[in-house]
């Protein structure tokens, strides 16, 4: 970018993507609510249509929860293998317009066309023929924003869905952040959002109001982003070659467990899982994480870093085990356990993991 160049940034992100491509493949489907996930009393919603989402289900909503919101609703179990061969065909139309993609997950990403690749007169005319061309390959619809860095694009996106787009422009920036709460911001989860209203700051306004220096005594290190999203600033490139810092894998029990036998096998099961990602992506990490959460739903983690890379699934296996056992004699019965490889060979710094801490939302 030449100094004072006006990046042209498009966030796309896909409608309710798994519960879409659900619908798409069983017309029987379309028009009510679906989940994808287990019915199980133990199961979550990984993923709801906007039929499920007018009656409040969202992912992650225990799936007991879901039902009693949405009593029709309709369970299909994922697809994984499914959503990933679409999402290759949506990135491949991607790769048609620009060079300079950053994947955030299956169904969303950022595109730089500053370049203009595809020779169109705006980047909103270049949004409008990318998501044509979704629609017309795999029968999706996505919903765009564009504008001038990437923390407003991705706002964008969500200005308009379903199947919609919309654009902020470098004279509207500023101007309209200050008008939306910031519960809507990139990086500020419903804790932090709480603790914002808490000190007096719901919109971009109030939050453009106060100092660096209020930021950094309430919010630490996350103060310079809030301090800047305020003001409509971002300068973080649309970064192609960034590299995915962890694996994880994690398990919630039909039940909760007290033996130590069944507990370590569901690790093993979890460590498996996740050597089986590393190998096929031959990325190697130095750092194992497992996770257990309990059965009043508190949760602890154990880590261990090595001075190389993790060698082979048996070393996984039992690393993942002695951080496990690190822990004996356990408390309570357990609820769920997971395992996590960190630390790769050349991770790049710059990731979207170096924001605060983002809620976990629904694809979509």
């Amino acid at each position: 970018m030449e100094p004072g160049s006006t990046r042209k940034i498009i966030h796309i992100d896909m409608d309710a993507f798994f519960a879409s491509v659900e619908q798409r493949d069983d017309p029987a489907l379309r028009g009510l609510p679906v989940a994808v996930g287990h019915a199980a009393a133990r199961g979550v919603v990984a993923a709801a249509s906007y039929e499920a989402r007018a009656f409040g289900v969202r992912s992650a909503l225990p799936s007991v929860t879901a039902l009693r919101r949405c009593p029709d609703l309709i369970f299909v179990r994922p697809r994984f293998d499914v959503y990933k061969a679409v999402s290759r065909q949506i990135h491949a139309i991607f790769a048609e317009f620009t060079s300079l993609i950053q994947p955030l997950s299956l169904d969303e990403a950022y595109l730089d066309v500053t370049e203009n690749r595809a020779g169109l007169p705006t980047a909103w005319a270049t949004a409008k023929a990318i998501r044509s061309r979704i629609f017309e390959e795999t029968g999706l619809t996505a919903s765009a924003g564009v504008s001038y860095n990437k923390f407003l694009a991705k706002l964008a996106s969500d200005h308009r869905k379903p199947n919609g787009q919309f654009a902020v422009t470098p004279e509207m920036g500023p101007a309209w952040v200050e008008t939306l709460p910031v519960s809507r911001f990139h990086g500020v989860g419903p804790v932090t959002a709480a603790k914002m209203q808490r000190l007096g700051i719901e919109t971009g306004a109030d939050l453009r109001a106060k100092s660096l220096a209020f930021l950094e005594e309430h919010f630490g290190s996350s103060a310079g982003w809030y301090h800047a999203i305020a003001r409509a600033e971002d300068h973080r490139p649309v970064n192609p070659d960034r590299i995915r810092k962890s694996s994880g894998s994690e398990t919630t029990f039909n039940r909760d467990l007290t033996d130590a036998a069944e507990i370590e096998a569901g690790l093993l099961r979890m460590a498996d899982d996740v050597w089986e990602w590393c190998e096929n992506a031959q990325a190697f990490g130095r750092t194992v994480t497992v996770k257990i959460k309990f059965q009043d739903f508190r949760q602890i983690t154990r880590s261990r870093s090595h001075v190389g890379q993790i060698a082979g699934p048996a070393s996984l296996r039992q690393v993942s085990l002695d951080l496990l056992r690190s822990t004996y004699p356990l408390e309570l019965g357990v609820r769920l356990v997971g395992v996590t490889v960190s630390n790769f060979a050349g991770a790049d710094r710059e990731d979207e993991s170096a924001l605060p801490l983002f809620d976990s939302r629904d694809a979509g």
